[in-house]
């Protein structure tokens, strides 16, 4: 990783603290892929392949999912791919502190359909990637259009309930609709301790948070509206 740009020295996480997590997804074609990687904090592997574990299994479809590694570390162009994406050593969007995504603990999915919207200071919407001005309404149930899926409301529950409890969705500006993370107080905790104690602290924690409700159905998926593509034959 080192090589290819995507972790650099003074990294909140050292390369030993990372593991990749290989799985299959359904893809918008509807076909069953077996390519799917993410690199995660390896603290929080297991919850991460119970997420696309599942995700396969509902048909929840994604574009693709590579190693940040493959785009050398630049999210401009993993998100014009339409890639789902863990771990890259970069500061938040705008500069300032490390992103969750440089701890390992920030996923971000179809970045196409649940796009990046940051405002001018003249309140101008400007979505990366620029395509995803199209999924600029959210509604999956207006009359007369077709349904559209990969929509990153249809899984915020699922996020919630395995730890990952913060979505880019319900910020005010900017909003990340392809962004799902753990909280940063807890991710600075984390990067601190043994894989072992940090995985059974992150356990606790997911506990915890869903003994609160932090995981409360919001999900269109679990109510059953969401859509999914056609499977092939």
């Amino acid at each position: 990783m080192k090589a290819a740009g995507v972790i650099r020295a003074g990294a909140p996480v050292r390369c030993d603290q990372l593991a990749a997590v290989r799985f299959s997804y359904v893809g918008f074609d509807g076909a069953v892929h077996d390519d799917g990687e993410i690199i995660v904090m390896a603290a929080v592997a297991q919850p991460v392949r119970e997420i696309f574990d599942t995700l396969r299994r509902r048909r929840f479809p994604l574009a693709r999912a590579r190693s940040i590694e493959h785009y050398r570390g630049d999210d401009a162009a993993s998100m014009a791919d339409n890639n789902t994406s863990g771990f890259n050593d970069r500061p938040l969007t705008g500069g300032g502190l490390p992103s969750l995504h440089a701890y390992g603990l920030a996923i971000d999915i179809n970045p196409l359909q649940n796009p990046y919207i940051a405002f001018d200071r003249d309140g101008l919407a400007r979505y990366s990637p620029p395509q995803g001005a199209r999924f600029a309404n959210r509604r999956n149930d207006r009359p007369g259009k077709p349904c559209r899926p990969g929509m990153a409301e249809d899984v915020v529950t699922l996020f919630a309930q395995h730890g990952f409890t913060v979505w880019g969705g319900d910020w005010d500006a900017p909003i990340d609709y392809q962004h799902f993370q753990v909280d940063r107080p807890l991710a600075q905790r984390l990067a601190q301790l043994p894989e072992s104690a940090a995985r059974d602290l992150f356990e606790r924690e997911r506990l915890r948070g869903n003994a609160n409700g932090r995981d409360k159905d919001r999900s269109k998926l679990d109510a059953g509206k969401t859509c999914m593509p056609a499977k092939t034959q």
